[in-house]
């Protein structure tokens, strides 16, 4: 056994002296992105609300069975499509597929990455999840253009809480960034589930991932196609909720996980297996355009502290040390 760590058990040292004077001279995208993406989720994500995270540069992975026109928003299938489409030839050239499952440990899916990749290699394909640097580095080895990693942390997921299956997303991430450095071909990391704040996810970027995937946190914005309701139980359209949230009346959105049996219904399974996530009511806390402000300031924040112009430096500058409870205690307000 190994000790392993998790985001609260770390924190970022500063460089003895940074040179960067001015905010302004960060650089916090990735070829034009943001580093961070919509989890596919039907309570964060769809068809109305897609084009808002478009224009603000997040990376967009739709829910199952909602279709993008640009080949650069990722549609999610399951395994079981994911083969028949292989066997069918039905990749469409450039697009964008992510392989939405829970368990990607599987050698079925290292198997048919590779071969699908070795048939259609201008698709894009992101698989996962995976909580395992070594399958970080099978998957990549297959062709996998982006690899979720990451099972068991998510807001509405009960895996690890069930199992006991699972591996803290602040080591995993940074030994899966070890790895990437060491291969030829390297899938991005995309750290997926149980952000909570912005210092987690800013952490995750630093620790190696190319990418955050953020849920919860985008559920909580007024803008998210959660379903809305006043004091918890009164149902409102999008529209209303959004002017009576103006005026800070109590909203709350409906946040479920993707393998509860609610979602297996919606996607019309014959065979409902045992739920590995939640169904609840959240208060909405913020607005999407708030916390993005604040997301892209707090980064070139930290950046700076590290002496950091871009994110690729971020992640090669920034040093951790592992702090006690009393010292999280501290500055945890």
């Amino acid at each position: 056994m190994k000790l392993v760590f998790d985001f609260d058990n770390l924190l970022i040292e500063p460089v003895p002296v940074s040179d960067i004077y001015s905010r302004k001279d960060i650089d916090i995208y990735n070829c034009g992105d943001l580093p961070i993406m919509t989890a596919p989720m039907d309570t964060v994500i769809d068809s109305n609300n897609k084009d808002m995270f478009r224009h603000c540069d997040v990376v967009i992975c739709l829910p199952r069975n909602v279709k993008s026109k640009y080949n650069d928003e990722f549609e999610s299938i399951s395994l079981d499509d994911f083969e028949f489409m292989y066997m069918h030839s039905l990749f469409l050239p450039g697009k964008s597929y992510l392989v939405d499952i829970a368990n990607g440990h599987m050698h079925k899916l290292e198997c048919l990455v590779g071969a699908v990749k070795e048939q259609f290699p201008s698709i894009i394909l992101m698989v996962g999840n995976i909580a395992n640097p070594e399958t970080y580095k099978r998957l990549s080895d297959a062709g996998a253009d982006y690899i979720r990693v990451g099972i068991g942390n998510g807001n509405a997921c009960l895996t690890t809480v069930q199992t006991g299956v699972g591996y803290p997303m602040a080591s995993l991430i940074r030994e899966c960034y070890k790895a990437k450095k060491e291969l030829k071909n390297p899938a991005y990391i995309v750290a997926d589930g149980g952000m909570k704040k912005y210092s987690d996810v800013i952490k995750a970027i630093a620790l190696g991932a190319d990418y955050v995937m953020l849920g919860s946190i985008f559920n909580k914005t007024i803008q998210s196609c959660g379903d809305n309701y006043l004091f918890g139980f009164i149902p409102v359209s999008q529209s209303v909720a959004e002017l009576l949230f103006k005026y800070k009346l109590p909203i709350y959105k409906k946040f479920r996980g993707m393998s509860t049996k609610e979602v297996q219904k919606k996607w019309n399974k014959k065979r409902l297996r045992t739920s590995e996530g939640i169904v609840t009511k959240r208060r909405v806390e913020y607005s999407f355009y708030t916390w993005l402000d604040n997301f892209r300031d707090y980064l070139r924040t930290a950046m700076s502290y590290t002496g950091s112009r871009n994110l690729g430096e971020f992640r090669n500058n920034s040093v951790f040390n592992i702090i006690s409870d009393k010292s999280f205690d501290r500055f945890n307000k």
